[in-house]
């Protein structure tokens, strides 16, 4: 096990002695760790308080970007749909992880499996209902103002 894989899992270890879950995250950049972080579910009741996530803004706040594809991320468990879409928006490209969405299943952590096996459905079959509202005709239509600025 490489040194970083080695520190997400110790940061992991030491989230669940905490009373976290067993989450950790090493963001490197050119060989170098750059920005780490854990789960904070049990410290901030906010659910983007992932590892990675975490990991991720701090770098884009350090580095003041948005785009990371030069940096790798190292998790202690293979990333759920929000930390994996959010590591593809910041466009890493590389991703390690240690132990799978199997093993947080066994370990009594199943949302990521589910969530994972709901996204495979037709949206009329997903567990949360999306309903599009379209725009009203005299409304400004924010995406071609974005345009018309780009």
């Amino acid at each position: 096990m490489n040194k970083f894989m080695r520190r997400a899992v110790d940061l992991a270890a030491q989230n669940v002695k905490d009373g976290g879950q067993p989450f950790g995250a090493v963001l490197v950049k050119n060989d170098i760790p750059v920005s780490e972080g854990v789960n904070e579910l049990h410290m901030k009741y906010d659910v983007s308080g992932h590892a990675e996530l975490i990991a991720i803004r701090r770098a884009q706040e350090d580095f003041e970007t948005n785009d990371l594809s030069e940096f790798t991320m190292y998790a202690s468990g293979e990333p759920c749909p929000m930390c994996l879409t959010a590591m593809q928006f910041a466009g890493i490209k590389d991703v390690y992880y240690c132990q799978s969405v199997k093993d947080a299943e066994g370990a009594g952590l199943s949302k990521s499996k589910e969530i994972y096996e709901d996204l495979q459905k037709p949206k009329e079959e997903r567990t949360l209902q999306m309903i599009q509202i379209p725009l009203q005709e005299k409304q400004i239509n924010p995406m071609e103002l974005y345009k018309e600025k780009s």
